[in-house]
């Protein structure tokens, strides 16, 4: 089976971004990861931080940009994933307040179309990331497929999160299977075996990776990326755990 590029979510490593933002990246590199998803860039402008990236070896597989900002001020958004040369610009969650019910589904739905159509004029592609609290229905009908149903997939494509599914009571497989052709981004995190479901390093939790790895690639994903939203030690070590674990079964 060919492997999918690996990327690793700079969220995870933010205690260490905050630290020294270049010499994490440098690590990042030094483990094998040849891109990374950012979002907060600590005080280094899009071209800047690019400058760092291509002496590293490194790509941007994605930018997470707030609703905020990408309804206020869209164009730095689209100015720094040019700048950065990168395909996708992600909205990371929607605000309580914006998915009371249906209604702010489908109104998400029509202003995420306005924003996408914005992103595929100048050839990139507009992505939503969800989480557990997606999963919450109205009639039925959960509020992430609103969403989905109520946009037009030239304009809005998914970054299915497995572990968010997985928390919110689905299957990722099943969602993977469901968004085939439109879910080109995928956040890989596992899930302990406790309680609390606690974020755990790829490998170390319950959720059965052979087949998810697989649902990705029949649904044509393109990037896969590593993420922890919590780690217990190091999280520098959790990221590098992960990616080996990706290594061992040939996934990266």
């Amino acid at each position: 089976m060919n492997a999918n590029p690996i990327a690793l979510q700079l969220y995870t490593v933010r205690d260490a971004c905050e630290k020294d933002f270049v010499g994490t990246l440098q690590q990042v590199a030094r483990m094998g990861y040849r891109a990374v998803q950012v979002g907060d860039t600590y005080g280094l402008s899009a071209t800047e931080l690019k400058r760092v990236l291509d002496d590293l070896g490194l790509s941007v597989c994605g930018i997470h940009v707030d609703l905020g900002p990408l309804e206020q001020d869209l164009g730095s958004a689209i100015d720094d994933a040019h700048a950065l040369d990168c395909r996708y610009i992600i909205c990371p969650y929607l605000p309580a307040e914006r998915r009371l019910d249906a209604e702010g589904w489908r109104n998400c739905a029509n202003i995420f179309e306005q924003i996408g159509g914005r992103c595929a004029d100048v050839g990139i592609t507009f992505c939503y990331h969800h989480h557990d609290f997606d999963f919450e229905t109205f009639d039925g009908v959960c509020g992430f497929d609103i969403l989905m149903e109520n946009a037009d997939s030239k304009y809005l494509q998914a970054e299915i999160d497995v572990y968010w599914v997985t928390y919110g009571g689905r299957d990722p497989v099943a969602y993977i299977d469901k968004y085939a052709g439109r879910c080109p981004l995928i956040h890989l995190k596992d899930m302990a075996d406790d309680a609390k479901r606690s974020f755990v390093e790829l490998g170390r939790g319950t959720l059965d990776f052979e087949a998810i790895i697989a649902a990705t690639r029949a649904a044509g994903s393109h990037w896969l990326t590593v993420e922890q939203d919590t780690c217990k030690g190091s999280s520098l070590e959790s990221a590098r755990v992960s990616l080996e674990f990706m290594q061992s079964k040939g996934w990266a």
